[in-house]
């Protein structure tokens, strides 16, 4: 497993290198998932009116899905143990809901595509040119995205990977575009054109 550490507005020392490999590392190593790439960001934020943070992202790639994991403390190195944490839990839906079920033979993901991790990587990338918190309501960049054609578990899951409270995919069955957003009140909605409603 290749882990990249880099930091954002701060350096990152020989002494939080070796923690992320020995925290993150062995987080990954546990379950043993094959060919993974993890780049982590540690990065200091300091927002007028907050305290200030440290915050450790977590970003793995493996067979073409993402799973992503943010943490922030006031100390980097509790930021770093956190995220470990957070990720051992991601990585066991990961393996539970995708590399158990194909092994089972119960699900299409052999078929996934580098698409997702490209709209992830579109995300970070706006993320990381702002630099700062938006105004309300302000219309900070516009992104172009291909979607990759996948069933609704498929969207599902990922969702529930990348853990973002929205995310956009193209049917492979309809080829229709839906959403899947993550409810206030828990779980999840869809959205889904009206064309498709079965009570019309």
């Amino acid at each position: 497993m290749n882990i990249q550490v880099t930091g954002r507005k701060m350096s990152v020392t020989p002494s939080l290198r070796e923690h992320v490999e020995n925290k993150i590392g062995d987080a990954v190593k546990v379950f043993d998932i094959g060919s993974t790439n993890c780049d982590v960001v540690l990065k200091s934020q300091n927002y007028k009116g907050e305290a200030k943070n440290n915050v450790c992202e977590v970003t793995l790639r493996s067979r073409g899905f993402v799973v992503r994991v943010e943490c922030k403390k006031e100390d980097m190195y509790a930021a770093i143990d956190e995220a470990a944490r957070m990720t051992t839990r991601q990585l066991r839906k990961y393996k539970t809901k995708i590399i158990d079920r194909r092994n089972r033979g119960k699900g299409p993901y052999d078929n996934i595509t580098a698409q997702n991790e490209a709209l992830e990587n579109q995300v970070l990338q706006d993320e990381k040119a702002l630099g700062e918190i938006p105004e309300d309501e302000q219309l900070v960049r516009t992104k172009y995205i291909s979607m990759a054609p996948m069933d609704e578990e498929h969207a599902l899951v990922q969702t529930d990977l990348l853990g973002h409270d929205f995310f956009v995919y193209t049917d492979k069955d309809t080829h229709n575009v839906h959403v899947i957003y993550r409810r206030k009140n828990g779980g999840y909605g869809i959205l889904k054109p009206e064309e498709e409603n079965p009570e019309q």
